[in-house]
């Protein structure tokens, strides 16, 4: 049993990695920012309940935020560090993206060397956001792989809330990997570093009105706002949240993934045309929430003059993770947000 901490616990991806953390009999502590939330993780797994407990962390941007988090007896030897914005409802790009990521990561990072010198590794949830070269486009004949940064400054994030997005979780990871260079301490340190990250949701901690960002598109299908027209791909590679949780827990019980960094990414583009296919296949009773006339070449608007590609061949042989298919990945989503009422 190795004893873990999970940072912002009841986040879309870190809900899924608890489950495997559970199941593979490890102990763990969660940071969350209410009490109600961490009492709903932990009465979703009864049979569990001795190996949870948690400590409240409200603002993860405040300097010694997680001082106090990263104390336990018996001592924690691994950091799951998951909490970090990501949604575009932005007022203030330095406030509401740029702080909670850097800070937050290098806070947590400061507090484990001070206060928490028996752990032995930290994972990091980074973003496909700090690979991609935002202003090539489509990219015809790249592939984009775990070598890849995004170029992106801190002068530039002000731009428009997605670079905001982009340049907090690029700026956020190049300061964790600085951090090790500089500070040496104790621990590895691993990076995922996900897509779009589709998935099953868990109803006893989402609301329709709060659901994650990603999959917002899947409400829309469900709930009619497409039925006139297919919104346009807003990205083209995706990945199932299962397999990125998955990633998170490979990466520290697996001593070789230490020092890397991981592009999680299913391998394989996907457009709405196949989303709304695979509901409409899946869940007929949806098809008056859908368009009657499909897109033209399947809804792949990207096809003319190329896109680029991804390599996701190091998360396989290294954290040896198989993928979700994208049909698997739609219809457990549409599951999950029934459940929900949709």
């Amino acid at each position: 049993m190795t004893r873990v901490l999970l940072t912002g616990a009841s986040g879309f991806i870190a809900t899924h990695i608890l489950d495997i953390l559970l199941a593979h009999g490890h102990s763990v502590r969660l940071t969350v920012r209410s009490a109600d939330k961490a009492e709903k993780l932990i009465a979703a797994h009864p049979e569990h309940k001795d190996q949870i407990d948690y400590v409240i962390v409200k603002d993860i941007a405040e300097a010694g935020a997680f001082d106090e988090a990263v104390k336990s007896d018996p001592p924690f030897e691994v950091v799951l560090h998951t909490a970090s914005p990501f949604h575009f409802n932005v007022k203030d790009t330095k406030k509401d993206l740029l702080d909670p990521a850097i800070n937050g990561t290098t806070g947590i990072l400061k507090a484990i060397k001070k206060y928490a010198p028996t752990v032995k590794h930290v994972v990091v949830t980074s973003s496909f956001a700090s690979i991609i070269h935002p202003k090539e486009g489509k990219w015809p004949g790249k592939v984009y792989s775990e070598a890849d940064w995004n170029p992106t400054t801190i002068e530039e994030a002000d731009s428009d809330p997605t670079t905001g997005y982009r340049a907090s979780k690029t700026l956020a990871e190049k300061a964790a990997w600085k951090f090790l260079e500089e500070e040496k301490p104790n621990f590895t340190l691993s990076t995922i570093n996900p897509p779009l990250v589709f998935g099953p949701v868990k109803p006893y901690m989402q609301a329709l009105e709060s659901i994650n960002t990603s999959n917002e598109r899947f409400c829309n299908f469900l709930n009619g706002k497409n039925k006139e027209k297919l919104p346009a791909n807003s990205g083209f590679v995706w990945v199932d949240v299962r397999d990125v949780a998955a990633a998170h827990v490979a990466a520290f019980e697996k001593p070789e993934a230490a020092g890397k960094r991981f592009f999680v990414v299913e391998g394989s583009n996907f457009s709405n045309q196949q989303t709304a296919d695979i509901i409409l296949k899946h869940f007929p009773e949806y098809k008056d929430k859908l368009p009657a006339t499909r897109e033209e070449n399947d809804g792949f608007d990207y096809l003319e003059g190329g896109l680029y590609t991804v390599d996701n061949s190091r998360s396989k042989e290294v954290l040896g993770l198989k993928y979700h298919s994208f049909e698997d990945c739609v219809v457990n989503t549409v599951k999950s947000l029934k459940e929900l009422g949709l």
